[in-house]
């Protein structure tokens, strides 16, 4: 298995065993939500990944979407996300986790006018075991 997919394999179920994070967005956590699912809800967004010495750098965003809550809503799981995923030791396959720090977040309200937008965003470092996978 690649780094970057083995590090998306390892921050969701991360995310999906955390208690604090389920209290917020019940079991609506989704690489490609369908479009029907109700809210909150968070998502695993946007990544990038580069070569680092010995290894893969990694930059990924997961993003809350509210309506009821609002912003406040957003950032309460925006919150219980980089608890649970900062300075985090994930097990990945084929692959050794150096180091996943948060960097950043916002909020923003949609076009519609009733959505919150929270972005959250991490850098993750990587290297290969030599494990068969």
């Amino acid at each position: 298995m690649n780094a970057d997919l083995a590090l998306q394999k390892a921050v969701y179920e991360r995310l999906a065993g955390d208690a604090a994070l389920t209290a917020l967005v019940a079991a609506r956590i989704y690489d490609n939500p369908p479009g029907d699912t109700g809210f909150p809800y968070l998502t695993l967004g946007e990544n990038e990944t580069r070569a680092w010495p010995g290894g893969t750098e990694h930059r990924l965003a997961l993003t809350a979407f509210s309506r009821g809550g609002g912003r406040a809503e957003a950032k309460r799981i925006m919150g219980a996300v980089s608890a649970a995923l900062h300075d985090a030791a994930l097990t990945l396959e084929g692959h050794a986790l150096v180091n996943l720090r948060f960097l950043d977040g916002t909020t923003r309200r949609e076009a519609d006018g009733t959505t919150w937008r929270g972005t959250i965003r991490f850098r993750a470092v990587t290297e290969e075991t030599g494990e068969a996978t």
